[in-house]
């Protein structure tokens, strides 16, 4: 067996780095889509804000007329109906912006979600299922309350107060400059609080992440566990894990509650000092304030009326305050997902026919971008029909690396890569694959019967001598319900052997001509990786060309040569 050692992993000149998108770039980009609809929505809601001065209005002239003298029954008739007509038109403008918003919230999250799955689909994230499952189902969910009720608070904050502002002022300016100094205090402790608020709500996406991870790594490791007698352990951690999140889950939630309170006192004194100086103003002990003498009881209770008004749009801002921290964490996990490092593979993913010409293949000076200022060097390589080749070498050495660069799953940095003699790339990375069949180191089910998992083009090919010529065939007819048993994820009821056992087959009725194996006697008993062995050099002798990644020397010296990767 010959022998090629690959050069060792080089240093190259760092490539200025794309700056990374801040929070506020990466909000705008997520809510660039919908921005006509998010400003429809806030100019309507705004409008539906300002129907209540011209309520409080009617409100302070009715009461005001009876003070006056003989009750005016017509007047009073018009003001409670302008009362009412204004609240139906609050009613009507505030249901009209929550279905435009709400639409917008949908279009986000959906967006969002077909952007994260289609770019787990082509492993693009370096996330596990479980952390995907977390981010698609349970964490973007809250950009909705982002969208609908953050992004308007903060619409309705920066019109809303200062109109009601500039109405006091015709009134008293006494009451305007209460107003103007109690309101800014409020989004100053809530920025405050904020940034606490939003870490907390960062290490608790991350806790969720991480618990649902760790939940389905116990599942899959379900059986050892109990072999090892490990039960009690592993309760025990998840159970601590369970606690840290219940933990950082109320810590955000007491955060919140700080944010309620510091506003509500704020408010309240506003309010308060606003009651105080019309209340003493109509007595006539406080003479100045106002741009009359003395406010008359119309105009005092118009400005007791807007008072608390002013204060509305900062408690809805601080009622959406921890939905802006919740979304914002999302946000940054988003945008460190697409700003992150992750290569993309060639082609579409489409299936199309195989690539025509007679199988070849041959790597020259490859070479795969690992970080910024270096790469990791692949071997030289030229493959022959029928040749059956071992990968060795330490792990992380690119044994798996060189095998999804082979796949067109990784492109390369430096060198070239050609299959059937032309170059691999984008508009024949998809013809490619359909010559290959690949056997991971971890087996993974789709949720099918096993017939068809075994038959991946279904072709309806009698799956039988695939698993005989696997050394499977036993094993299935030994499942509950044969070829029409569906497995689950992780292959409930088969060893780690035994599903390797099942890729082989599978490789067969996948009709390629180039099996990539990657690690298929890891973590195997002698006698099971001798099965698994004696399955693949049954597929040599079927005349299928093999690329195998392993430390397996047993299994290497039973293939045709050794590539040895760097030390």
């Amino acid at each position: 067996m010959s022998s090629l050692t690959a050069p060792a992993e080089e240093t190259i000149d760092p490539a200025p780095a794309s700056p990374r998108n801040g929070q506020r770039e990466a909000t705008a980009r997520l809510l660039e889509p919908v921005k006509a609809q998010l400003r429809r929505a806030g100019i309507v809601t705004v409008a539906a804000g300002l129907v209540w001065p011209l309520q409080a209005a009617a409100i302070a002239i009715a009461i005001s007329s009876w003070t006056a003298g003989k009750v005016d029954l017509s007047l009073t008739i018009l003001c409670a109906g302008a009362f009412l007509l204004g609240g139906l038109v609050k009613a009507a403008l505030e249901h009209h912006a929550g279905r435009i918003l709400f639409t917008a919230a949908d279009q986000v999250v959906a967006r969002e979600r077909q952007r994260l799955t289609s770019c787990a689909a082509k492993g693009g994230l370096g996330l596990g299922s479980a952390e995907i499952a977390a981010l698609a189902v349970q964490k973007l969910p809250l950009l909705q309350p982002f969208v609908t009720r953050y992004q308007m608070a903060m619409m309705r904050v920066a019109v809303i107060p200062l109109t009601l502002v500039l109405i006091s002022l015709w009134f008293s300016w006494v009451v305007a400059a209460i107003l103007l100094v109690a309101g800014p205090l409020i989004p100053l402790f809530m920025a405050l609080v904020g940034m606490a608020a939003e870490q907390a709500s960062r290490r608790q996406m991350v806790e969720i992440g991480s618990i649902n991870a760790a939940l389905m790594e116990r599942l899959s490791a379900l059986l050892d566990i109990r072999l090892l007698g490990a039960g009690e352990r592993a309760l025990a951690d998840f159970e601590a894990r369970a606690d840290d999140l219940r933990e950082r889950t109320m810590a955000v939630l007491k955060i919140a509650f700080l944010s309620s309170t510091v506003l509500e006192l704020f408010a309240a004194i506003g309010v308060a000092m606003v009651a105080v100086y019309v209340g003493f103003n109509l007595l006539g002990e406080l003479t100045f304030g106002s741009w009359v003498p003395t406010l008359n009881l119309g105009a005092g209770l118009f400005l007791l009326l807007l008072a608390p008004e002013f204060f509305q749009p900062l408690r809805d801002l601080a009622a959406a305050w921890h939905d802006r921290a919740s979304g914002l964490a999302v946000v940054a996990e988003l945008d460190a997902l697409e700003s992150g490092d992750q290569p993309a593979r060639l082609g579409a993913g489409r299936a199309l026919p195989r690539l025509e010409g007679p199988l070849a293949l041959a790597l020259s000076g490859c070479a795969v971008a690992r970080g910024i200022g270096s790469r990791l060097a692949l071997p030289d390589l030229v493959l022959k029909p029928g040749e059956a080749v071992a990968l060795v070498g330490p792990s992380g050495s690119g044994k798996s690396t060189t095998l999804a660069v082979i796949a067109g799953l990784v492109p390369t940095s430096a060198g070239a890569v050609r299959v059937c003699g032309e170059p691999l790339g984008d508009i024949n990375a998809d013809a490619w694959r359909a010559r290959l069949a690949v056997i991971p180191q971890r087996p993974h089910f789709a949720d099918e019967t096993l017939a068809a998992f075994l038959d991946p083009r279904a072709t309806g090919a009698d799956p039988w001598p695939a698993l005989q010529l696997a050394q499977a065939r036993r094993l299935v007819e030994r499942l509950p319900n044969g070829l029409a048993t569906r497995l689950g994820e992780t292959g409930d009821g088969v060893s780690g052997g035994e599903a390797r056992r099942l890729l082989i087959a599978r490789a067969v009725m996948a009709g390629g001509d180039l099996v990539l194996a990657d690690e298929p006697t890891a973590d195997l008993d002698p006698e099971t990786a001798a099965f698994v062995t004696n399955s693949l050099l049954a597929l040599k002798e079927r005349g299928l060309t093999l690329i195998v990644a392993t430390h397996d020397l047993a299994l290497a010296a039973a293939l045709d040569r050794t590539v040895e990767m760097p030390r």
